[in-house]
């Protein structure tokens, strides 16, 4: 009896470490792990309801995605100017140029350094080998005639070209940025302009074209867009000649007469420039715009973006422009005709074959409009028709 109470508790001690350690488990009631323990039905409920809350705006909100960083668009890969080949230094185009030299040791080029870490770029690097010119400018020693004769027995490269000579000598080293590779396509090269119709290397006497007045809005003083001196300006907006829009107005000025209407984008505002639309250097699409399709102006206005359930196809196949000017216009949100319904009668004409319409829409007579009833004209999640 003794041994059999000494190995009773033997058994007894080690069922209750074997409980202890989660060995052992009753059967007769189910019980939840201590780690585990049971999550009130009202948590549950509430975290359904967060989510259901929560789920549209985080699916809104991810819809506008931050853009890659761009990689340079410049490629350089330059050899040695020996003096053997016509090359004298920048200290030699000094002596005559030496504001040009100043303003263009300023420039992000100016900083392009070779594998070597030597200065890569010079005059010399898209003006060509300075030697023969610069000799033939001393030896005139100032004279008229012979300076004249001299530059046309020894010219140098001063990109007064063909438009095509003129941006092939830059393309020859901005060529791996994809907008750089549809220049020559482009509307800009295909009327004639080069990149120096935009773009200096050295902002050095300038003239502005000033025959129609200012090209500032004055919306723009009102909201005080910041306004950078000149030389600022230029070295941190891509060494253009003049901040958009007053470049771009220079040649479209039809587009410029479209920002004073009523209803615009807020280009004269100066919130938005042209190139946040357009790439200046061509595109594969009409417009030259930075996005195909209706992409470029969901960039801003995300909520339009969808995908949606049931698709307006004039947005999607046209895109916005189908019923908006990009621009500006008199009407009400930029549309291209002054009544909505008018505008929606342009496309949905006829009713007789389809089933399921319920009124007319040549004939429709009522004193509202079509948005009174389809309020989710860019698209739906829940009706086919638009009506939610």
């Amino acid at each position: 009896m003794a041994r059999s109470r000494r190995l009773l508790g033997k058994n007894s001690n080690r069922g209750n470490d074997m409980d202890r350690l989660g060995g052992l488990e009753d059967t007769s009631s189910p019980k939840r792990h201590p780690s585990h323990p049971r999550r009130p039905a009202a948590l549950t409920v509430g975290l359904i309801g967060a989510w259901v809350l929560i789920g549209p705006w985080h699916s809104l909100l991810a819809q506008k995605q931050p853009e890659a960083a761009k990689g340079p668009s410049v490629a350089w890969k330059l050899g040695p100017q020996p003096a053997s080949e016509g090359y004298v230094g920048t200290d030699r185009c000094r002596s005559c140029h030496k504001a040009e030299v100043v303003e263009f040791g300023k420039t992000v080029h100016a900083d392009l350094k070779s594998e070597k870490n030597h200065t890569a770029m010079d005059c010399e690097t898209c003006h060509g080998p300075g030697k023969e010119h610069s000799d033939a400018m001393e030896a005139a020693e100032g004279d008229d005639a012979k300076t004249a004769a001299g530059l046309k027995e020894h010219p140098i490269f001063a990109f007064h070209g063909t438009p095509v000579e003129n941006a092939s000598r830059c393309l020859s080293c901005h060529i791996t940025s994809k907008e750089q590779s549809f220049f020559n396509q482009s509307a800009h090269a295909v009327h004639g302009l080069a990149c120096g119709e935009c773009h200096t290397t050295h902002l050095v006497d300038e003239v502005k074209d000033l025959s129609r007045g200012n090209l500032t809005y004055p919306q723009a003083y009102f909201f005080q867009v910041p306004k950078l001196e000149d030389e600022t300006r230029w070295l941190h907006n891509n060494l253009l000649k003049q901040a958009e829009p007053a470049l771009c107005f220079t040649c479209h000025p039809t587009v410029q007469a479209q920002f004073a209407l009523p209803e615009h984008h807020r280009v004269p505002e100066g919130f938005m420039n042209c190139s946040d639309c357009h790439t200046p250097h061509g595109s594969m699409n009409l417009a030259s715009l930075n996005k195909p399709n209706f992409e470029a102006c969901v960039t801003c206005h995300v909520e339009k973006r969808g995908p949606f359930v049931f698709e307006h196809p004039a947005s999607r196949v046209e895109g916005c422009v189908a019923c908006h000017t990009p621009h500006g216009s008199v009407n009400n949100f930029m549309l291209v005709r002054r009544q909505g319904k008018l505008l929606c009668l342009q496309c949905h004409t006829g009713f007789h074959s389809q089933a399921g319409v319920p009124h007319g829409r040549l004939g429709f007579q009522t004193s509202g409009e079509c948005t009174r009833c389809h309020v989710s004209v860019h698209g739906s999640n829940f009706d086919v028709n638009f009506l939610r």
